[in-house]
């Protein structure tokens, strides 16, 4: 008879944590929990009376006919500024550096890699600022892009468009880049595809089939910034997904529906070090690449578009080359670009 591998036993978190510590847990919870609350909010709204009711329909029509995922966002500077997400920041860490420094009078489009689950390093350095991303790199307005289906969700949409977060839409982006100097967009462009690729000690981006945002930075003449969140891929497991297997089989076909993948990740909770769905404590680093300007261009042809996304992957190579041994001394694999 094979040998049967035994579960794990849980790995109890002490009751004696230092509060700092136990604050920087609780922000990160209460964070993956607050879009769950908010359905739940907006569902008790249509249930406890008239006069909520009246408060919910209101709120759809007003929802119905906002389109400001597609304008740019709203940005609520105090809102990024509250101490929770310096809390949240900690838990990891997250930390931002910057190679090089950015001139404010172009636009921009930072490509983050890798994707991640949920892209944290992206979202906790560019769309709150816990690490004061607009001290580092001054006089720029940068948008964290994300999947359109973001923005049906009620209560939520409000909160990620406070948050500088918009739309990853093609329309959202030509209005971010036509706007003022400073103007940027922030794409995780590995995408569903990339994030069946997580695994920790790994790095394997889906680029290459990528030169669509090549094509609008060469449009709007904006500058390409490749940017890595060294230990993105680190914070959580994922159940193997092999290509071939089952559960490939299955993600592969909720994404050519639903243009996400549903990953079987997990990772921590409240209680345990080794079950649960909150990511692990540890650290990523997010580093913002050397800068690559474009021209603008009417006529473009594949030459073009081949030739600048050359530079951009000799970029990101670079950038992962020159940090990878201080910020990712355990990885199981160098990076793959496919």
């Amino acid at each position: 008879m094979p040998d049967l591998a035994l579960p794990e036993a849980p790995k109890l978190v002490p009751l004696a944590v230092p509060f700092p510590r136990r604050r920087q847990t609780l922000a990160v919870a209460f964070w993956m929990w607050l879009l769950p609350l908010f359905l739940l909010a907006f569902g008790a709204m249509l249930y406890f009376s008239y006069i909520t009711r009246s408060i919910a329909l209101v709120y759809v029509i007003y929802q119905l006919q906002d389109n400001g995922q597609q304008t740019g966002a709203r940005r609520q500077q105090w809102l990024r500024r509250l101490p929770f997400w310096v809390w949240f920041a900690d838990f990891f860490p997250v930390t931002l550096r910057k190679e090089s420094d950015l001139n404010p009078s172009h636009k921009f489009i930072f490509g983050y890699h890798p994707h991640g689950v949920i892209s944290m390093g992206a979202f906790t350095s560019f769309a709150t600022e816990a690490r004061n991303v607009s001290q580092l790199l001054p006089g720029l307005n940068i948008r964290l892009l994300t999947l359109d289906v973001n923005f049906k969700v009620p209560l939520w949409r409000d909160l990620l468009l406070f948050l500088n977060v918009a739309s990853a839409d093609r329309k959202s982006i030509d209005h971010v880049l036509k706007g003022k100097p400073g103007d940027g967009v922030m794409l995780v462009l590995g995408g569903a595809a990339e994030s069946m690729e997580t695994f920790p000690g790994t790095n394997k981006l889906i680029l290459k089939s990528r030169l669509g945002f090549i094509k609008i930075a060469l449009q709007h003449g904006a500058t390409l910034v490749p940017t890595f969140g060294f230990g993105e891929n680190d914070i959580w497991d994922q159940v193997a997904n092999p290509k071939g297997s089952p559960v490939r089989k299955f993600q592969e076909a909720v994404k050519r529906v639903a243009t996400f993948s549903p990953l079987l990740f997990h990772g921590r909770s409240l209680l345990t070090y080794n079950y649960g769905i909150m990511p692990y404590r540890r650290p990523i680093t997010v580093v913002t690449g050397v800068p690559i300007v474009c021209p603008k261009m009417d006529s473009i042809t594949e030459a073009d578009l081949l030739q600048y996304q050359k530079l951009y992957i000799e970029g990101v190579q670079s950038l992962y080359d020159k940090y990878k041994d201080e910020l990712l001394p355990n990885r199981k694999e160098d990076l793959i670009i496919l």
